[in-house]
C-alpha cells in the first residue's frame, strides 16, 4: 500500500471510529436483513461479536504501516471463520455491507475514492483470511471448506 492510500484509510476510519458502536450495529442489521442465511453463523447475543468486529477493524487500521503484523491474526481469523461455515462468497457481501455503512456514517466526507480504497483494503484482508482458511481446511470445487 502506498503512503497516500494508507493516509486516506486512516483519516476516513477516524471519521467513523467515534461512532464505532453505531457502525457495527448498523452493519450487522443490514447484513442480516439482506442475507438472513448467514444469521445462524453468529451467536444469538451479539455484544461480544460486535466488539470483536470493531476490534478487528481497529487492529487492521492501526497496522496499515506494518502489515506483517496482520498476517498471523488474519490467518487465524480466517481459520476460525471456516469453522463457522463461512464461504468465500460471503466475503464480498461483508465487504460491500461494511463499506456501505461506513459511507452512511461518514456522510458528505465520503467519496468514490474512499469507497474504492476501502473495498481494496477489505479485499486484501479477505484474501489473507482466506489463506488462513485454506491452511486450516482445503476447499472443495464449490468453495465449501471441508
Amino acid at each position: 500500500m502506498d503512503q497516500a492510500l494508507i493516509e486516506r484509510l486512516e483519516s476516513s476510519f477516524n471519521l467513523v471510529a467515534p461512532r464505532g458502536e453505531e457502525l457495527i450495529t448498523r452493519f450487522y442489521a443490514l447484513l442480516f436483513s439482506r442475507n438472513p442465511e448467514v444469521r445462524p453463523m453468529f451467536p444469538e447475543q451479539m455484544d461480544d461479536q460486535k466488539g470483536k468486529l470493531l476490534a478487528s477493524l481497529v487492529l487492521v487500521v492501526q497496522n496499515l504501516r506494518t502489515p506483517e503484523k496482520l498476517m498471523e491474526p488474519l490467518h487465524a481469523m480466517g481459520a476460525r471463520h471456516a469453522g463457522y461455515g463461512t464461504l468465500e462468497a460471503h466475503y464480498p457481501v461483508v465487504r460491500d455491507t461494511l463499506v456501505e455503512v461506513m459511507a452512511e456514517i461518514a456522510g458528505e466526507a465520503w467519496s468514490d475514492q474512499l469507497e474504492a480504497d476501502w473495498k481494496g483494503a477489505v479485499d486484501l484482508v479477505s484474501s489473507i483470511m482466506l489463506e488462513g482458511t485454506a491452511q486450516a481446511r482445503p476447499a472443495d470445487a464449490n468453495g465449501v471448506y471441508m
